[in-house]
C-alpha cells in the first residue's frame, strides 16, 4: 500500500472516530492491516455509528485477524517522537515515520558486495542537501556527512520527518527498514554549555566574519553587511531605520526556525557570508483604517433620539455579526497547549482578525518579554504603556467587547496613540498556565496572581502596565463588563497620569544627561591634560635616552681608539730596538724629550739609527707623530715633517740634543 493511501486512510479514520491521537491511530489501523472499516468497527461498536461507510476498492477486507501483529501501543508512541516539523502535517509526518519504520527492505542486509544505497533529501532553511550512503551506514554517518556539507556539529543536528531516538544512532539501516528515498528536515539545537571543539573554529570565524544579507522588500533589494556577534532584532531595527516599518509590523521570511530576536547572526543557522530574506508589510493598520469607513449603519431617527442611541440601543450583538462567523468561532484564537509565545501571539492577532474584522487596534506579535521591552523599557520620552488583552471564549461579554469597545474608534486611536498592545487567549488552562510563567518571569509573581484572581465572567480584560522610575508594574485591570465611556475614561486616566510621571522622568534624565556631558567634559579635559604630561614625560625620556645612547656611543668609539692606539703601540713597541747601553764615543747619542707638560724623559739611541727609531719611543711613551710635533731647540726645526729614513747623525742630534714636544 503507498504512502498517500495510507496518510488518505489516517485522515479518515481520525475523522470518524474523533481520536486526535496519532500514534493511537496508527495503531487501531495496524491491528486491522490497515482496513478502514474494521478499524472504525474496533473504536465505534457498530450499534453507536451514525454514518454508513463507504469500501475503498483499492481496500482489501480480511476476514481473519489472528495473525496481525499485535505492537504495543508503548512502541508505536516511542517511535513518533516526532519534533520541530514546522509548516508540516503531523498526520503526514507521522505516517511517513510509521512507514519507514515498517516497511521491509528490498534487499537483505547482509550483502556487502551490492549493498542498496539510499538516498536522503535533507532540507535545512532555503537549501536543500542531497546524499547517498549505502544501508549499511548509520545516523551518525549522515550527520558527519551534513556537518562537511554545512558545518554543523553533529551534537546540535536535529533531524525530523522519522523516528529520532537517541538508541536508533548506531543502528544501520537496513534494520530500520527505510525506504530508497527519504525527505528529512534538519534543525538546530540551541547551544547549552558553549560550543563543542569540532564547531568552534567555525564559530569563531563566523563571529568575527561578516555577514551581507540580500533583504527583498517591495521590489527592492537591500545588501546589509553585518559583525556575526549582532543580532537579529538589531537588524530589524536597522530595517525600521531604513524603510520606516515598525518592527512589529515586519513579516520575515528566510529565517531559520528555534531562534528568536535575541539569537547573534552566527548563532543562528544562516548561510554564510551571504544569506537572502523577505519581508512584507503587515497592512493590518491600513485595512482597519478602510474597513472602518465601509461599516455605516443607518439608523432612521431624528437628531434627539440619536443623541441616546448609545445608552438605549441593546440589539442583540450576533444582529451585527456575518453569519459565517458562527462558523469560524469553532476554532480558537490560540490552539491549546502552544509551545512558542512568539507563534501564539501571532496566531492571536490573525484569528482575532478572522473571527471579529479588522476593525480593533493592532497586536503586538512576540513574546510578553519584548512586548514589555518595547512599551517600558527605553528612555522615558519613548516610553508607552503595555496593554494585555485576556481573552475567553467562555465569557459572555467577548462578542461585545470585541465587536464594538475594541472597534470603536477613539478606543483604536488611544491604543494606537500611547499604548502597546499585546493579546492572549486564555480560554484553555494550557495557555492560562503559559501566560502566567510568563507574566511571572518578567513581573514578578504578584502581578502574575493578580490575573490569576480574575473570574471568567468578567473577562475579556485589559491588563495595564507602566513602568514609573525603575518599577514596571500593574496600574489597572479594565474588566469587559464596562461600556465605551467608561473605557476611554480609565485609559484617558492611565494615559494623564502616565504622562505626568512621563515628563518628570525626562526633565530628570534631561538634568542627568547634563550632568553626564558637564562630567564627560571635565573626563576629557582631565584626559587631554594627562596625555600632555605623559607626552612630555616621554620627550622627555626620549631626550635622555638619546643622550645617553649618544654617550655610549662616543665612550665606546674613544674605546675603541684607544684600543687600536694601544694595538699599535705594541706594534711598535715590538719592533723598537733596544737601548744601547751606556757609554762613550760617536757611535752613541743621548736625546732629552721635554714633554708639553714641563717633564723630561730621555734614552740613548745607535748614532745611525734612523729618525724613525726617536718617533716610534715616543710612540711607545704616548705620544704619536700624529698628535704631536717634534721640535729640535737648535737651529729649530720640526723633526716630523723630515725624511725619518735620515739618521740622528745626519740630522745633527749626536751626541746629545734636546727635542720640545708640542700638541698639533
Amino acid at each position: 500500500m503507498s504512502e498517500e493511501n495510507r496518510e488518505e486512510i489516517l485522515a479518515d479514520f481520525q475523522a470518524c472516530t474523533g481520536i486526535e491521537d496519532v500514534a493511537e491511530a496508527i495503531y487501531h489501523l495496524d491491528e486491522t492491516n490497515w482496513d478502514l472499516l474494521r478499524a472504525v468497527s474496533r473504536v465505534m461498536p457498530p450499534d453507536t455509528q451514525s454514518f454508513q461507510p463507504t469500501l475503498d476498492p483499492d481496500i482489501m477486507v480480511v476476514e481473519d485477524d489472528g495473525n496481525v501483529s499485535s505492537a504495543p501501543l508503548q512502541s508505536v508512541t516511542n517511535m513518533m517522537e516526532i519534533g520541530n516539523n514546522i509548516g508540516h502535517s503531523q498526520a503526514k509526518i507521522s505516517v511517513a515515520a510509521h512507514n519507514q519504520a515498517s516497511f521491509p527492505s528490498t534487499s537483505g542486509s547482509g550483502s556487502s558486495g551490492n549493498e542498496r544505497m539510499l538516498k536522503f533529501n535533507i532540507t535545512y532553511c532555503d537549501r536543500v542537501v542531497k546524499i547517498e550512503l549505502p544501508e549499511g551506514s548509520t545516523v551518525n554517518d549522515l550527520k558527519i556527512r551534513l556537518q562537511r556539507e554545512l558545518k554543523i556539529s553533529p551534537c546540535r543536528q536535529l533531524l525530523s520527518n522519522w523516528a529520532r531516538l537517541s538508541q536508533y544512532e548506531d543502528t544501520p539501516f537496513s534494520k530500520l527498514k527505510l525506504p530508497d528515498e527519504n525527505s528529512l528536515h534538519l534543525t538546530l539545537k540551541p547551544n547549552e554549555g558553549g560550543f563543542t571543539a569540532d564547531d568552534e573554529n567555525s564559530v569563531g570565524e563566523k563571529l568575527s566574519g561578516t555577514y551581507t544579507l540580500n533583504i527583498k522588500f517591495e521590489g527592492k533589494t537591500y545588501n546589509l553587511k553585518y559583525q556575526g556577534t549582532k543580532t537579529i532584532l538589531e537588524v530589524k531595527g536597522d530595517f525600521y531605520t531604513l524603510t520606516n516599518v515598525h518592527v512589529r509590523n515586519q513579516i520575515w521570511s528566510g529565517w531559520p526556525p528555534n531562534i528568536d530576536d535575541n539569537t547573534m547572526l552566527a548563532l543562528s543557522g544562516i548561510n554564510y557570508p551571504e544569506h537572502d530574506l523577505i519581508v512584507r508589510r503587515n497592512l493590518q493598520v491600513n485595512h482597519n483604517k478602510e474597513k472602518k469607513n465601509l461599516q455605516i449603519v443607518q439608523i432612521d431617527s431624528d437628531d434627539d433620539e440619536f443623541e441616546d442611541a448609545s445608552e438605549s440601543f441593546t440589539v442583540d450583538d450576533d444582529y451585527f455579526v456575518d453569519n459565517d462567523v458562527s462558523t469560524r468561532r469553532t476554532e480558537p484564537l490560540i490552539p491549546d497547549n502552544i509551545e512558542d509565545e512568539i507563534v501564539g501571539s501571532i496566531t492571536f492577532s490573525e484569528n482575532f482578525t478572522t473571527r471579529y474584522g479588522h476593525i480593533h487596534p493592532a497586536f503586538y506579535q512576540g513574546t510578553l518579554e519584548d512586548a514589555i521591552k518595547e512599551a517600558c523599557n527605553k528612555p522615558a520620552k519613548d516610553r508607552k504603556i503595555l496593554a494585555i488583552y485576556l481573552h475567553h471564549d467562555a465569557s459572555v461579554l467577548t462578542n461585545v467587547f470585541c465587536t464594538q469597545l475594541l472597534g470603536f474608534e477613539s478606543v483604536m486611536q488611544m491604543f494606537e496613540n500611547n499604548f502597546v498592545l499585546w493579546g492572549w487567549d486564555i480560554t484553555f488552562e494550557s495557555n492560562r498556565t503559559k501566560l502566567q510563567q510568563s507574566v511571572n518571569n518578567c513581573l514578578g509573581s504578584t502581578a502574575a496572581m493578580s490575573l490569576r484572581n480574575i473570574p471568567v465572567d468578567r473577562l475579556p480584560a485589559i491588563v495595564l502596565i507602566m513602568k514609573i522610575r525603575s518599577t514596571t508594574e500593574i496600574f489597572n485591570v479594565i474588566n469587559g463588563n464596562v461600556g465605551v465611556n467608561e473605557l476611554l475614561s480609565s485609559l484617558i486616566e492611565c494615559v494623564e497620569i502616565f504622562t505626568e510621571h512621563q515628563r518628570v522622568e525626562i526633565k530628570e534624565e534631561h538634568e542627568r544627561a547634563e550632568r553626564e556631558l558637564v562630567k564627560l567634559e571635565q573626563d576629557m579635559a582631565y584626559r587631554e591634560s594627562l596625555a600632555a604630561d605623559r607626552a612630555k614625560e616621554e620627550a622627555k625620556r626620549i631626550q635622555e635616552q638619546a643622550e645617553t645612547e649618544a654617550r655610549k656611543r662616543r665612550e665606546n668609539e674613544k674605546a675603541e681608539t684607544e684600543a687600536k692606539k694601544e694595538a699599535f703601540r705594541k706594534t711598535v713597541e715590538a719592533s723598537l730596538p733596544p737601548e744601547p747601553p751606556l757609554g762613550h764615543g760617536d757611535d752613541i747619542t743621548k736625546i732629552r724629550v721635554r714633554l708639553p707638560k714641563g717633564e723630561y724623559i730621555e734614552r740613548r739611541f745607535q748614532a745611525n739609527a734612523p729618525l724613525k727609531v726617536l718617533m716610534d719611543y715616543l710612540v711607545v711613551k704616548g705620544y704619536p707623530t700624529d698628535e704631536f710635533k717634534v721640535i729640535s731647540s737648535w737651529p729649530r726645526r720640526d723633526l716630523t715633517s723630515l725624511d725619518t729614513n735620515k739618521t740622528l747623525k745626519e740630522l745633527k742630534l749626536c751626541p746629545q740634543e734636546t727635542v720640545i714636544l708640542e700638541e698639533r
